[in-house]
């Protein structure tokens, strides 16, 4: 089908503003948490395969865009497998250097901490959700599990390998409007609603045919930048046809091979889960963190195990280019510190494992690099980064000098 461009955008209706399709999206984008540059892009793995492509009714992209944007699927539950492939070294012993809790600074149940976890390897998510006020993500290891629950006003978090727990209040629980609350940020519909950002006249968006996810009829969305210098190919997202909501998340990179980011349901119900999902105590002799909300309040801690991938979310960083080509641009202010004499033990190791001397206009610096997101950093303590190529980010630093 024709793509759906920006300058083509029709409504429903005749009488519907040519933009709104797009507004609608907006309104209802869920804003996924940044966690870092190379380590902030969290993928999920493919669903069931495909069993036979099912006979739907035709649509546009535009509909089927706007299909997502109407979709207010309240309560639900399902299981969605997890597996990252960004090109990283394990991060598993990086873990005590960044705040995992085992060195007695904090909680392993602090659901911050378990965000390294995801960035490499597979893993199993259960999901549940009933309306605004109750949520409960967990992950599930071979021994061990760990939950994040938010039920009202409580959010908790549950380490059973190391028998602690985590508790805060979300002080935005119940407010007008809000009608997510604390919502899971672990299905396609999260990664789904934050890629439509994306659509601009930098992106072409078609439907690809139908498709079986998790014994559903879906439709096939497909999003591809018409830029050059992305390291992203394309984004594909399997949309159920009776609910609107994505069930799989699929995105690809240029460079090929394995997708980069994967979401899809394994098992999925739109029943109401039980009441008891969502109940939680402290399990005796349990080891609890109490953590009370700061006046900034950015509910960091809801149960998001998302990452930016797209363009959308920059905030506090000056940004070059547009689209999908968008670079984010941070000065550290530690000119003269080399950044491949920079950090030590673990984290500088890491480092240094990705590093990839540059030079241009703008002076020395080391690119750092996965499947999708890269980075420069100038030896005059300037960074540079996005989902583009490193040539991209040398040529925007010469612009920028």
């Amino acid at each position: 089908m024709a793509p759906y461009e920006s300058d083509h955008v029709t409504g429903t209706g005749p009488d519907e503003d040519p933009r709104t399709g797009r507004r609608k999206a907006a309104r209802y984008v869920v804003p996924v948490a940044v966690v870092g540059v190379a380590a902030a892009t969290i993928g999920l793995v493919p669903a069931l395969a495909a069993s036979g492509d099912p006979d739907l009714p035709k649509i546009t992209a535009q509909q089927l865009v706007e299909k997502i944007a109407k979709s207010d699927v309240q309560r639900m539950s399902g299981t969605v497998k997890v597996s990252t492939d960004l090109g990283l070294p394990d991060l598993g012993s990086l873990q005590g250097t960044m705040g995992s809790g085992q060195d007695g600074d904090g909680s392993s149940a602090d659901p911050r901490t378990k965000l390294t976890e995801l960035t490499s390897g597979t893993h199993t998510l259960r999901v549940a959700a009933d309306g605004p006020e109750k949520q409960k993500v967990s992950l599930l290891e071979r021994d061990a599990e760990y939950s994040l629950i938010h039920n009202a006003k409580d959010v908790w978090g549950y380490d059973s390998a190391s028998n602690e727990v985590f508790h805060t209040t979300d002080q935005h629980s119940g407010e007008k409007g809000d009608k997510r609350g604390h919502q899971p940020s672990a299905t396609p519909d999260d990664f789904a609603k934050e890629a439509l950002k994306s659509v601009d006249d930098t992106t072409s968006v078609t439907v690809d045919g139908t498709t079986r996810i998790a014994g559903r009829d879906a439709y096939q969305l497909v999003i591809k930048p018409k830029q050059a210098g992305s390291t992203v190919r394309d984004v594909t997202i399997g949309v159920d046809a009776k609910t609107g909501l994505p069930l799989k998340f699929t995105l690809a990179p240029k460079s090929g091979g394995a997708p980069v980011l994967d979401a899809g349901f394994t098992k999925v119900s739109f029943a109401a889960p039980p009441a008891s999902t969502f109940d939680f105590r402290p399990p005796k002799g349990a080891k609890v963190t109490e953590e009370k909300p700061g006046k900034d309040d950015r509910r960091e801690h809801a149960p998001d195990f998302g990452g930016q991938f797209a363009p959308g979310d920059l905030s506090g960083a000056d940004t070059i280019g547009e689209g999908w080509t968008t670079i984010a641009k941070f000065d550290t202010g530690a000119k003269g510190d080399k950044t491949s004499q920079q950090g030590g033990g673990a984290m500088g190791g890491f480092l240094g494992s990705l590093g990839d001397p540059v030079s241009g206009d703008f002076g020395k610096g080391t690119v750092f690099s996965t499947r999708l997101v890269n980075a420069l950093i100038t030896d005059d303590g300037k960074v540079y980064a996005g989902a583009v190529t490193k040539d991209a980010l040398v040529k925007a630093a010469d612009a920028d000098k």
